[in-house]
């Protein structure tokens, strides 16, 4: 076996749509490059191959603002990465262990998804928590989603619901002008802890935005109260997944963000979706809707301590 470094952005492509599994909306190069075009970090692309077959695939960036290796592409929030559904991918322990080993530098790996290969590193930990929910699970119909909260806590929602009703409530689909709207509100509500106070993360939502209208995957969904925009979210459709992907909401209308995320849950039921994914961050509501909680994991090395104990082949036979 031998490790090899790509930097060529081409070549990092063609190892990119060569190796890493296309399961869902953040797998797409051309989502990730969305990021990467905007935040221009340097790209390291690790690889173990042997006989001309890659085995073992590590796609990082230089992130110099925190003097370490994070995953591509390489966007930041508030000093951590953002896209989900990242994968350590490696043929079996030993790979993963000459992966890692590759990396030089301090590396912080972030939104794993779990696969037993993550025993073998001992700087794995939980990360965040994503959220999911499975229309299946309901029989594809709402009204059996519905009825799956007690009717103490159905009467509390329809109250709240009914304080909106008494406006003129409508939506409307896919007006691209609404996007700044979204992003407008969202920084008002979250100032400087918005995605979109940082320009990079702005244009790559930009850059996001185009590429998926283009493709016929973005779905905007806008409520209207009156004549007045109360919220906005953006998602992508995907492999019979509905993915949301950000929002902003009017403070003027309290309660507006359980009427559209209702909303793309009976939209979801409707279209017979797999999954909605509405990714990490708890904010409360999300354990209250009954959606199911997905640990994604991270792994953290500063290099000053190996990724793993001192009996590699123990190590090796946990993993296998």
């Amino acid at each position: 076996m031998k490790t090899v470094i790509y930097e060529d952005p081409v070549q990092c492509r063609d190892v990119w749509e060569k190796t890493w599994p296309v399961n869902a909306i953040f797998d797409l190069w051309q989502v990730r490059s969305c990021f990467n075009d905007s935040f221009s970090r340097p790209l390291f692309f690790h690889t173990v191959e042997q006989n001309g077959k890659i085995l073992g695939f590590l796609p990082l960036c230089w992130n110099e603002e925190s003097d370490n290796y994070i995953l591509f592409p390489g966007e930041t929030w508030n000093g951590k990465s953002w896209l989900e559904q990242n994968r350590l991918i490696a043929a079996n322990p030993e790979v993963v262990h000459t992966l890692l080993d590759s990396v030089s530098k301090s590396l912080h790996l972030r939104y794993l998804t779990w696969t037993p290969l993550l025993n073998c590193v001992d700087t794995t930990r939980q990360d965040e928590v994503g959220y999911l929910f499975f229309p299946g699970i309901f029989n594809h119909s709402f009204e059996n989603y519905r009825l799956s909260f007690s009717g103490k806590s159905r009467k509390k929602l329809k109250n709240e619901l009914n304080r909106l009703e008494v406006f003129e409530v409508s939506f409307r689909f896919n007006h691209k002008k609404d996007l700044t709207h979204l992003f407008s509100m969202n920084i008002e509500s979250f100032c400087e802890n918005s995605y979109f106070n940082d320009p990079r993360f702005y244009q790559s939502f930009e850059r996001l935005a185009a590429f998926l209208w283009d493709m016929g995957m973005l779905r905007i969904t806008t409520v209207l109260i009156g004549d007045k925009i109360a919220a906005v979210d953006m998602g992508a459709i995907f492999k019979n997944t509905y993915t949301l992907l950000a929002g902003g909401t009017n403070p003027e209308f309290p309660g507006v963000a359980k009427l559209i995320n209702l909303h793309h849950l009976e939209w979801s039921c409707r279209k017979r979706f797999d999954s909605v994914d509405f990714l990490c961050g708890d904010f409360n509501w999300k354990k209250r809707f009954h959606l199911t909680p997905r640990p994604l994991y991270e792994i953290k090395s500063d290099k000053k301590k190996p990724f793993w104990g001192t009996d590699i082949h123990e190590k090796n036979a946990a993993c296998a």
